[in-house]
């Protein structure tokens, strides 16, 4: 895994002709390098990723996506899109970063149970606005994450054992492809280009916006129990019991996390589509591991507003920077993986354990290019990097996972979870990376659009 911080200078820069055309042809604004909040404007959520760019537009609307795109393909450059920037890989140097944040329009028809949403609108401002109508998304964990760039990767949340990808529940998107040209893609009107957005990443046209299905939830509850780490292998006895049964209602992430300063924790993270009373009898079996550190089961999980789905795992806000690695586990039956829970972490500050199964596994759900995930864990690790002493020994630490796990590890992940220096064929099984990378070189084959993990070597 190579650093996520780079001394790159930009491949490329933008001739004056070039900046002064585009500029022209934007309602939004451009930034070169030494300009008043060029620093600001490139740089994406995660802060240990530097993206040595050659220049950031900041867009305004599908129009000034399309002049970025044509003035970039005339000059033999590359656009990368992007809008909080939780994935970025710093894989960008010499290109335009195309900033959608402003592009945060949401639109609910509760009747027709649908959403349009905008390349720079957020989970959370999605689900704010589906939620009073008893409609929920299929999101993830963190509400400030851009739910256009979660989705083209695939899009792996609370609700995707019961209902699967996110990416399965995209109607249409509209786009602009690699000629500048704006588009409304629908499995009708272009099946390839459809399948290969649901799930192949952000490389083979810039989505400004996509209409979803939403799904109605009647109730909703969850919660968060912990327990000081000394509980560790009783809890991770509890998880492989309940996990072995769970229906796809019920939702469970199980972490170590070391806190730099504080006592090292076991945390259940619980998400249930169902009442509070139901969640608390399928996790009656922690219930039985004493020495909760706070509330116990039954008064840590209750019913949850669909608006405040965030508030299960709380997860940061702020911009921050840090290290992280996954993978899919074919049981958690291993030693290693009960090794991994009962020792302490560090350098790392949490080690992530979430079920899948489901929807997920079943083969007729999985119809875009990620497929069906058959493997019913997924391993999360993550270290803080903030400083470079920290951020390489949280480096090496990650490095060493998948030998560690070679037993359990299938050694491919969603593609929402690949870390900086890995590459987009580690997402895809053999048909589905061929399929997407014979796509690229026939719809831009001067390499005009770059996703955060380029598709082709």
């Amino acid at each position: 895994m190579t650093p996520l911080t780079s001394t790159d200078t930009p491949a490329r820069t933008l001739a004056p002709a070039l900046a002064r055309a585009l500029a022209d042809d934007l309602a939004g604004r451009l930034l070169l390098p030494g300009d008043d909040g060029f620093e600001a404007a490139s740089t994406p959520w995660n802060l240990a990723v530097r993206q040595p760019v050659a220049a950031v537009v900041e867009a305004t609307d599908a129009d000034d996506v399309a002049a970025t795109v044509r003035h970039a393909r005339a000059a033999g450059l590359a656009v990368a899109a992007q809008s909080t920037g939780h994935g970025a890989s710093g894989d960008v140097a010499g290109t335009i970063l195309l900033r959608t944040r402003a592009l945060d329009g949401v639109e609910v028809d509760p009747a027709g149970r649908t959403a349009r949403v905008g390349a720079g609108a957020s989970w959370g401002a999605v689900q704010t606005a589906a939620a009073p109508h008893g409609l929920t998304t299929l999101l993830g964990s963190a509400p400030g994450v851009g739910a256009v760039g979660y989705t083209l990767g695939g899009g792996l949340g609370w609700f995707s054992r019961a209902h699967g990808l996110a990416a399965d529940h995209v109607r249409s998107f509209d786009v602009v492809d690699a000629r500048g040209e704006r588009a409304t893609v629908t499995a009708a009107s272009d099946p390839e280009l459809f399948w290969a957005l649901r799930g192949g990443g952000g490389d083979l046209a810039v989505v400004t916006s996509m209409e979803i299905d939403l799904v109605e939830v009647p109730a909703f509850s969850g919660g968060k129990v912990v327990w000081p780490a000394t509980h560790a292998g009783d809890v991770l006895d509890a998880f492989r019991g309940v996990t072995a049964t769970a229906p796809p209602e019920l939702s469970l992430w199980l972490s170590r996390v070391e806190a730099p300063g504080g006592p090292a924790v076991v945390v259940l993270h619980a998400a249930y589509l169902g009442d509070a009373r139901a969640a608390r009898e399928l996790l009656a079996p922690f219930a039985a591991v004493p020495g909760t550190l706070g509330p116990d089961v039954d008064a840590a999980v209750g019913p949850v507003a669909l608006a405040d789905v965030g508030d299960i795992t709380s997860d940061p806000t702020d911009p921050a920077a840090g290290r992280s690695r996954a993978e899919l586990l074919r049981g958690i039956d291993d030693a290693a993986v009960a090794r991994l829970f009962t020792s302490p972490v560090a350098p790392l500050l949490m080690l992530q354990l979430r079920h899948l199964g489901g929807a997920l596994a079943d083969p007729g759900a999985g119809a875009g290019a990620l497929g069906a995930i058959a493997e019913p864990y997924l391993l999360y690790a993550f270290g803080l990097a903030f400083e470079p002493g920290l951020a390489a020994a949280v480096g090496h630490r990650l490095e060493a996972l998948p030998a560690e796990l070679a037993a359990t590890a299938a050694l491919r992940k969603p593609a929402t979870f690949l870390a900086p220096g890995e590459s987009a064929a580690a997402a895809y099984d053999d048909a589905a990376l061929a399929r997407l990378r014979e796509l690229k070189r026939a719809r831009d084959p001067q390499g005009t659009v770059r996703g955060s993990y380029p598709l082709l070597p």
